[in-house]
């Protein structure tokens, strides 16, 4: 099932503890820290004014707080969207975020009892796709190794971290080009 070509913004939720010391989070609900829930009022500040229609999150609370902080800013509910969750790193959750990555990044390898990079490239097409037809422009706050299969669908590199609580306008690929944009919102 290919991406549906329609602009949106993208949110990550912001820090946790956990991503402050490098681990990997998967399933396990760790909640935004302090630098995380100034990250997501900052990036709240940010987005008003840009005409957001619909809000969706993940359920997992650190994405969740994330996209309340922004809906309190500008007005609207946040819808959760199940398939948003992020991926389960089975064994590995909890555990430095090290070489291992990688090679399931790139399908070589996948922890046990954890989700393959495959498997939540498929789930990903479908849940930004769903998002995708709510009323737009459509925020989507998530997390950072749903991204990374976003990107490999939208024709990017897909092992590159993406910061905590940055916005990103997200724009299908213009006539003659084979990879989505992605451009930062600048943060005060």
């Amino acid at each position: 099932m290919p991406l549906t070509p329609a602009a949106f913004w993208f949110l990550r939720h912001g820090e946790t503890d956990w991503n402050a010391q490098g681990l990997s989070q998967g399933n396990v609900d760790i909640p935004l820290n302090a630098v995380g829930i100034a990250q997501a009022e900052r990036a709240a500040e940010a987005l008003k004014g840009k005409a957001i229609a619909t809000i969706v999150s993940s359920p997992l609370g650190r994405a969740r707080r994330t996209a309340e902080t922004v809906a309190a800013a500008l007005g609207l509910p946040v819808r959760i969207h199940e398939p948003l969750r992020e991926v389960s790193f089975g064994v590995q959750e909890g555990q430095p975020m090290a070489g291992w990555f990688d090679d399931w990044v790139e399908g070589r390898f996948t922890p046990e009892g954890a989700e393959s990079f495959p498997a939540l490239r498929e789930r990903t097409v479908a849940a930004i796709n769903h998002c995708l037809a709510l009323p737009g422009p459509v925020l989507v706050v998530a997390h950072g190794a749903l991204w990374r299969a976003f990107r490999a669908e939208a024709g990017l590199a897909p092992n590159v971290r993406t910061p905590n609580a940055l916005p990103m306008w997200v724009t299908p690929p213009r006539p003659g080009e084979t990879a989505w944009s992605f451009d930062p919102l600048p943060l005060g």
